[in-house]
């Protein structure tokens, strides 16, 4: 790094250049940034580990002294002045907590705030110089676009604490290497080096390390290795040994966290009487290769501690959220960091965390916000066993639920061709009748008929595909308002045509007098959200909307919603169904504007961050229960029951509710969300023959 030429002036060579100034006239400001950058005294690096040469934590010196930056109010506005000062033309993103490591040092500027045009960062407002109530846990980092300013020279170098890093970690089978089946789960520890890969030196190796090497390979635990097989092993065979001294806590998210000694070039001799550091994981429960069961035996935790992930499109990602009292609920990102994110993924049967997630990444949730300045070591069990605060309503909203993406094990799927072609030629069907859950890795592992197929017949019509996207919608109804608004009303026939019109009254109103009698309607309001990170659309376009004259509207969807009343053994007793005829925003978040409305013919959605209202009072927002004798039931409300648009979690579009009706009035609680499939899916599939061979694999 070029050092900064500071100059100290007597007071009569100050007069002398004010005296040559007036004289030859000032030179005007110079937007060159080797000289914006010296001229302000100070000097900005990048550092931490993991990350690559345009990312890292900001470190700034100021009086020779090196330091950083906290987290709090910083922006990406702030993010591109750094990148600026930095030599990059602008900043891609930033992060919080520490997670390129904390630094060391004061804290330089807490609560930083730039508008992102500021020619230098003391331009932006802040507390002042070294005035900071954080910790370096709360230190702030950069990722900035890897393009640099025109004419930028290395007065503000890029600084690394190594030569060396280590950004991959493989296994290697010591035997049968490209035999194994994967995902391969015990070998040799191999690290990627400038040369290539190179093995690790055992001496001193420890079960931290294993489980350090095993977390970032997407498996939550070690076990221990028959250490005297692979030392005879290790006698015939020739090592590149690149890595020794190597000693991790155990909490470390990634093993350049750990304590490393890289070997010289010139060293002659490496890991003297010592061989390739072994290490051999434990997959989760969803890697676990035993025959036939899978995940589908895998059991859950029970009590206070059950974690879930939702909203994230492939396995191992999402927004936290946490089981309290019966209730689910989020987690603010508050303090939100590596450790506890690492903690989640070990739980759900992953590797340690790839990233922390914070400002609700992977969608915002509903209803509770359970936890808030969570703090774990890494050693935790379970994220509850991590100390946190209870939050209150005013500490934290749903705009800063935190989410993770885990680290997950190689297993080939990557890799498998799939393909979505004109059908007209094929001449075979190999599979039908395929259910999944959307957690497995690969059609095998979803439910389907067995050897006997239903799909005979070959051709376009008959064959299935799909079509990817990185993002989806989440609907969730909010089961607490159908609890709130449920009631009985007995409606004259005479103002049922159109309800009749739309098969939303009971098989038995077709042989009633009409226009006399009425009709006893179990009512309820409705509130749908899109909790996703994509609007919620129609899967049919607008010139294939049906118009129904006597509601005067369209119906974009066939069935939008299922509701049923069963018997506590499962058994339909009554039922109702809602046609999208108005798919709107009704409401939105404060920060989110709405982008759907129905009216003379527009567009019809649900935007990501709001909801769709139907009222009790409109029609067809009912169940005909008029043929329905006394006793205890259950209310189930089903969203998109024929998956007819993509969401990324089905899991949660069914609520149910326990009722008690004797007759005259109704009683509605215990509203609730349930983790099931509607019940009309399942008789779909029940219809289909082979249904007993259904395969689990």
């Amino acid at each position: 790094m070029r050092p900064v030429r500071v100059w100290q002036w007597s007071p009569r060579g100050l007069l002398l250049c004010l005296l040559c100034s007036l004289c030859l006239g000032s030179p005007s400001p110079s937007t060159d940034p080797e000289k914006r950058a010296g001229s302000q005294g100070l000097r900005f690096r990048l550092a931490g580990f993991p990350r690559k040469p345009y990312e890292g934590r900001v470190e700034i010196q100021r009086a020779g002294e090196w330091g950083t930056i906290c987290d709090d109010d910083f922006t990406l506005q702030a993010a591109h002045v750094l990148c600026r000062e930095l030599g990059f033309t602008e900043a891609t993103g930033w992060t919080h907590s520490a997670k390129y490591g904390p630094g060391t040092g004061r804290i330089w500027l807490d609560n930083l705030s730039c508008r992102g045009t500021e020619q230098s960062v003391t331009e932006c407002a802040s507390r002042g110089w070294g005035n900071s109530d954080c910790t370096h846990d709360e230190d702030a980092g950069v990722i900035c676009k890897d393009q640099r300013l025109p004419g930028f020279s290395d007065s503000n170098v890029i600084e690394v604490e190594h030569h060396l890093q280590v950004e991959e970690v493989r296994i290697r089978p010591a035997v049968g290497w490209g035999r194994r089946p994967l995902p391969v789960t015990e070998g040799l520890v191999e690290v990627r080096l400038p040369d290539g890969w190179s093995q690790v030196c055992d001496k001193g190796w420890s079960a931290h390390n294993s489980h350090v090497v095993c977390g970032m390979l997407g498996f939550p635990s070690e076990k221990r290795v028959n250490a005297a097989f692979y030392r005879l092993l290790a006698q015939r065979q020739q090592h590149s040994f690149g890595l020794h001294g190597v000693a991790c806590v155990g909490t470390e998210a990634h093993l350049s966290l750990c304590s490393l000694e890289f070997y010289r070039a010139n060293d002659t001799t490496r890991c003297p009487g010592g061989a390739p550091a072994v290490v051999s994981c434990v997959p989760g429960p969803l890697y676990a290769a035993s025959s036939g069961q899978k995940k589908h035996q895998q059991s859950k935790p029970q009590g206070e501690g059950r974690v879930r992930l939702k909203g994230g499109a492939h396995p191992g990602e999402g927004r936290v959220e946490v089981l309290k009292a019966s209730t689910w609920g989020t987690v603010c990102d508050r303090k939100w960091d590596l450790q506890a994110a690492s903690v989640v993924c070990r739980e759900l049967g992953f590797g340690s965390a790839r990233e922390a997630l914070s400002g609700a990444r992977m969608g915002q949730g509903m209803g509770a916000i359970h936890l808030s300045e969570v703090r774990c070591s890494g050693q935790e069990l379970s994220l509850w066993k991590c100390p946190h605060k209870n939050i209150t309503a005013e500490d934290c909203s749903h705009s800063q639920d935190a989410g993770v993406r885990c680290n997950l094990p190689y297993t080939g799927v990557e890799t498998r061709e799939t393909w979505y072609w004109d059908s007209g030629n094929i001449t075979e069907v190999v599979m039908s009748g395929v259910r999944c859950t959307g957690t497995e890795l690969s059609l095998d592992q979803c439910a389907h008929h067995g050897t006997h197929l239903t799909c005979k017949r070959t051709g376009t019509r008959f064959t299935a595909g799909v079509i990817c996207s990185e993002t989806a919608s989440d609907l969730l109804l909010h089961s607490a308002l159908v609890q709130e608004t449920a009631y009985i009303e007995d409606r004259p026939l005479h103002m049922l045509y159109c309800a009749a019109e739309e098969n939303c009254l009971a098989s038995s109103a077709r042989s009633a007098n009409w226009p006399y009698g009425h009709r006893r309607l179990l009512r309820f309001s409705s509130q749908i959200h899109n909790l996703g990170r994509a609007d919620f659309r129609p899967k049919a376009g607008r010139h294939s909307w049906v118009w129904h004259e006597c509601h005067g509207h369209y119906h974009s969807m066939d069935i939008f919603t299922h509701y049923d009343i069963l018997t506590p053994n499962g058994t339909k007793v009554a039922e109702g169904h809602k046609a999208s005829f108005c798919l709107e925003d009704t409401e939105c978040q404060e920060d989110v504007s709405k982008r759907y409305e129905c009216a003379n013919f527009g567009e019809q959605g649900i935007t990501v961050g709001c909801w769709d209202l139907y009222r009790h009072d409109i029609d067809c927002q009912w169940i005909d229960i008029t043929d329905v004798k006394p006793g205890n039931y259950i209310l189930q409300v089903v969203i998109n029951p024929n998956f007819e648009v993509a969401e990324s979690d089905f899991t949660n579009n069914a609520m149910k509710c326990n009722c008690k009706y004797d007759g005259h009035r109704i009683w509605v609680h215990n509203c609730h969300i349930g983790d099931a499939f509607s019940e009309e899916a399942n008789r779909r599939f029940e219809r289909y023959p082979g249904q007993n061979t259904n395969q689990i694999i």
